[in-house]
């Protein structure tokens, strides 16, 4: 699940740094890719409550996303989405299987926000809530590296806001063909960006009125742990 997705499960939550935990580990990934870190095996090491605070999220995150994968929803709605979007890839290094799974995550975040499900801008006022010291300690407990690298890119994320503009379809493509950057260099023309940004259209569609189940289901089961 992608940012928006994580924060609906904590949509209530008034803890800040559990908020950011939940969503810290793609925070990372997106600041350095090759960030890879492993709290929750070392659980002993937090004692401040803002690092066991932290933690807490980072280990929702986690069961979180274990869900989710595992879940019959994603697994059929990434199949279907790698179906119809094969064809236009096929002169292209993009994996078909990749862009489903990504596709259906944004997918998700947008009809959060269009059906009004969350509020991102509390979102960032968590974020905005957590001290810097705080989370530096947190990274350090961690070995985190390239400290000034994350710091650089969190305070953009922060100031940008660009996950509000999720609610346009059209920032939805943008946002897959910037994922598919990071991997391939200049993957789509705009003929075939035009092309993705209908095919998302047409899919949100079809699964608008019955994307809520998937957050109902794993709700119910982190309740239930």
């Amino acid at each position: 699940m992608n940012f928006l997705s994580h924060y609906y499960f904590d949509r209530y939550n008034p803890n800040s740094y559990e908020v950011l935990g939940s969503i810290l580990p793609d925070l990372l990934k997106n600041a350095d890719k090759t960030s890879n870190i492993f709290p929750e095996k070392n659980e002993d090491k937090f004692t401040q409550p803002h690092e066991i605070a932290i933690l807490k999220g980072w280990k929702k995150h986690l069961k979180v996303d274990k869900l989710f994968h595992n879940a019959t929803f994603f697994l059929e709605h990434q199949h279907q989405l790698k179906l119809r979007i094969k064809d236009l890839l096929e002169n292209t290094p993009i994996k078909p299987f990749f862009a489903g799974h990504i596709a259906i995550e944004l997918i998700l975040d947008h009809l959060l926000l269009k059906h009004q499900k969350i509020d991102a801008t509390k979102l960032y006022k968590h974020l905005d809530n957590v001290s810097k010291h705080h989370l530096t300690a947190f990274l350090n407990l961690n070995n985190v590296k390239e400290q000034e690298k994350f710091f650089i890119f969190f305070e953009m994320f922060k100031k940008e806001q660009y996950l509000k503009s999720y609610e346009d379809v059209a920032n939805i493509s943008y946002a897959l063909k910037r994922i598919f950057m990071r991997i391939w260099p200049n993957p789509l023309t705009t003929k075939q960006e035009d092309t993705l940004t209908q095919i998302l259209i047409d899919y949100i569609f079809d699964i608008e009125e019955k994307f809520i189940i998937i957050f109902e289901q794993i709700e119910r089961q982190l309740l239930n742990d």
